[in-house]
Order: structure tokens, then sequence, then C-alpha cells
């Protein structure tokens, strides 16, 4: 099964959600603006990225909260503040991935 945590609004969710579609496969979306990352799939993301890589310290969500000011602890805000993380963010079994990335995808459908 594919999760698939993202925004309606994001370009590249829309790209992945699009890709899993148009092969028929069936797809858990998570809207991150209804529903964040449980602590374990938290945990299985930092497995594959540092959270450093998976936070996005451009969006609105991470400037409007002054992050980038105050001293914080970055899987804390990942949790409590779904918005700050970079999206998609695709899961496969134990596998993530963050962005859409067509030939990853490819790669994993063919070995799934």
């Amino acid at each position: 099964m594919f999760q698939v945590f993202g925004t309606k609004k994001c370009k590249d969710t829309q790209k992945a959600l699009r890709f899993f579609k148009e092969r028929n496969v069936d797809i858990q979306f998570i809207d991150l603006n209804v529903k964040g990352l449980s602590q374990g799939e938290l945990n299985n993301v930092l497995q594959y990225y540092s959270i450093e890589d998976i936070i996005d310290t451009a969006s609105k969500e991470y400037e409007s909260r002054n992050f980038k000011y105050i001293n914080h602890d970055k899987a804390k805000i990942a949790l409590e503040f779904p918005l700050v993380l970079k999206t998609p963010i695709i899961r496969c079994n134990k596998k993530a991935k963050i962005g859409f990335d067509e030939s990853k995808l490819k790669e994993w459908l063919v070995h799934k």
C-alpha cells in the first residue's frame, strides 16, 4: 500500500496522485492540513532522510511561526505542525521518498 502525505494545493503532491491514478494503483492520501505523520511514520522517513531534509524552512507555516528565530526540536515541530514538511512524502512498505520522482515510483511499482 502506498501512502502519500501532502496537501491538495501542492503541485508535486498533485503529480504523485495523478501518477498513481493513471496506473490504477490504490493509495492512501493523507492531507497534512487535516492530519500529520505519526511518530512511527516520522521515524520511518527519518531512516532515509535527516530531519533537516524534511523540514521546509521556506514554507509559509515555518515562517509564520518564526521557527527560524526560535531554538526548537525539529522532530517535535514536524509532528505538531505538519505543514512545515516538504511534500509529498511517499511511503511504500518500509521505504520513504520526499518529493515527486517518477523514475523512483516506477521502480517501486515494479518491485512491489
